[in-house]
């Protein structure tokens, strides 16, 4: 395509769902700023970052709202996913009933959420299982060498801490219609792709030109203010806006 000027920007509001301590915040901070902390603190009731994602067509600015974990923050989430055009339903690889929490979420996404949204589910700490190198291709965000569907015995019995099996994971999300990647947000490992995925399944008839992810923002610094409304506070991460993300 010619360059005849600049390439069309849109906004998208993005949330990230999912039970507390599977990896949120960590996922949005390594996309951000590429960067990782050990330790973070809990998100206290959401936190709100934007990045760009330049695709060949078109710019993306996320709008992120990454939502805390814990159930007393639970009745406070369709605040933030009210017109969402896409979601990151988040869960830990080592957690069994973190699954269960991030289908809780996409059941009420697809109940609630605005129609049409893109959902991908994220299964993250790939860094503590077997699989946690040498996955160099993918094949529509699953690990080339975990889509044969084999060998989780054979972790298993070699003390990965999985407890959630590629297999399992990926057949909900192709039953639900979801975009599926297995993440580190520790060592970076898949978090583009799952940007990237998001912003190239939103389809460009839908993408205008959106002043903010949402009525209630009233702030809008680095400086660790408070947006939202209700008395809700995102300091815990505040904003953080870097530009011109190769995705």
């Amino acid at each position: 395509m010619a360059d005849g000027g600049p390439k069309p920007s849109s906004s998208v509001k993005l949330v990230l769902l999912g039970e507390a301590a599977v990896g949120k915040s960590s996922l949005v901070l390594r996309f951000v700023n590429d960067d990782f902390q050990e330790n973070r603190e809990p998100t206290i009731g959401a936190a709100f970052l934007t990045q760009k994602c330049n695709l060949p067509s078109r710019t993306i600015k996320f709008e992120i709202w990454d939502t805390a974990g814990q159930e007393r923050f639970a009745s406070l989430a369709p605040m933030y996913y009210r017109n969402a055009q896409s979601a990151l339903v988040v869960y830990d690889l080592t957690k069994a009933s973190s699954l269960a929490k991030a289908k809780h979420w996409v059941a009420e996404l697809q109940r609630q959420a605005s129609p049409g949204i893109v959902i991908a589910l994220v299964g993250n700490k790939l860094d503590l299982t077997n699989q946690s190198t040498g996955l160099e291709g993918s094949m529509g965000g699953l690990s080339l060498s975990a889509a044969a569907g084999e060998g989780d015995e054979e972790e298993e019995e070699e003390g990965d801490a999985r407890q959630i099996t590629t297999a399992e994971a990926k057949s909900y999300a192709d039953e639900e219609g979801l975009l599926f990647f297995e993440t580190s947000a520790k060592t970076g490992h898949n978090v583009q792709e799952v940007f990237t995925a998001i912003a190239n399944a939103i389809p460009e008839s839908t993408l205008k030109t959106r002043g903010g992810p949402g009525a209630n923002r009233t702030g809008n610094s680095t400086g660790g203010d408070t947006f939202g409304s209700g008395g809700v506070n995102l300091s815990a991460v505040g904003e953080t806006n870097k530009d011109g993300c190769a995705c």
